[in-house]
């Protein structure tokens, strides 16, 4: 098989998959707390990370690292899965899954930004017009169209989806200068970020019997969309001859987990979602647009 096909077949793998962890996270958390699931699914993950390496014949390569770069990775660790993933659930866990996972989309433009203060970077027209529309797109989102009224399905849900793309966006604009192998770093993330959720959930009253289908979710969250998947991604990226063809691959991926969400879940597909999401892709296309130009 030619590799550009290869990686196209990975990345539409990859972003098959990431269509359906809003739906995962939505029924997961009808059985767990937003902690819980951070820590099972942070296990499950962990545990599909190091069975890649070892498959890939490079577990040997883990304590070298970790010895290396044990700081970093507790740092980053406890960035991410730790607070993105405890926000991003808290999120879902109070707002419709279609509107959670809508305002998500936005941690590319919240990257942009946050540039700005962290790297000095300056911004461009497009860029401060793909901030207005996608903006715009969460607040239609977020007030069911009422925007006159300002009137929130949920504030503070908005404003942990919100917050979640702000730690999501600060960890990449971090990670882009991390020196350490992709897959190897993220598993000593999770490695070292296991015994902060465990000791998270212990405070906080949560270790106790859960349900086995909120086992089950966390199992598929964490083993796919924290970790297999990111393998699939990056292989996709290494593979193909354009990466921008690749990137492209992952505007379907709002409108197939809009159809899981209505058929799994249950919701109804609000026409104030569907706006709003058009307006957060069509935001971040022009962005996309502006930097070809």
């Amino acid at each position: 098989m030619p590799q550009q096909k290869k990686a196209y077949l990975l990345g539409l793998s990859a972003v098959l998959a990431w269509s359906t962890v809003a739906t995962a996270f939505k029924i997961s958390l009808q059985h767990l707390s937003p902690a819980q699931l951070v820590l099972y699914a942070s296990i499950a993950s962990t545990l599909s990370l190091l069975s890649i390496l070892l498959w890939q014949g490079r577990l040997g390569s883990l304590l070298p690292a970790l010895r290396q770069h044990w700081r970093r990775s507790l740092l980053l660790g406890a960035v991410n899965p730790l607070a993105y993933y405890l926000i991003l659930f808290q999120a879902y866990a109070l707002l419709p899954a279609q509107e959670a996972q809508a305002i998500n989309y936005t941690w590319a433009l919240t990257m942009t930004l946050l540039s700005v203060p962290l790297l000095k970077h300056k911004l461009s027209r497009h860029d401060m017009l793909a901030a207005v529309i996608c903006y715009l797109g969460v607040l239609v989102i977020g007030t069911h169209g009422q925007l006159l009224q300002l009137h929130f399905s949920s504030l503070p849900g908005v404003g942990f989806a919100l917050a979640s793309t702000l730690l999501w966006a600060g960890y990449w604009i971090f990670n882009a200068r991390d020196q350490r192998e992709p897959v190897i770093g993220l598993t000593l993330n999770f490695l070292l970020s296991l015994p902060l959720t465990l000791a998270f959930c212990a405070l906080s009253g949560e270790l106790k019997p859960v349900a086995w289908q909120g086992l089950a979710g966390a199992a598929y969250v964490g083993g796919l969309e924290m970790g297999f998947t990111f393998v699939l991604w990056l292989s996709a990226m290494k593979l193909t001859s354009s990466t921008a063809r690749i990137a492209n691959l992952i505007f379907l991926s709002p409108l197939l987990s809009l159809g899981l969400i209505h058929f799994i879940v249950g919701e109804p597909i609000l026409p104030s979602t569907l706006i709003g999401l058009g307006l957060i892709l069509g935001g971040l296309l022009l962005q996309k647009l502006g930097k070809i130009h």
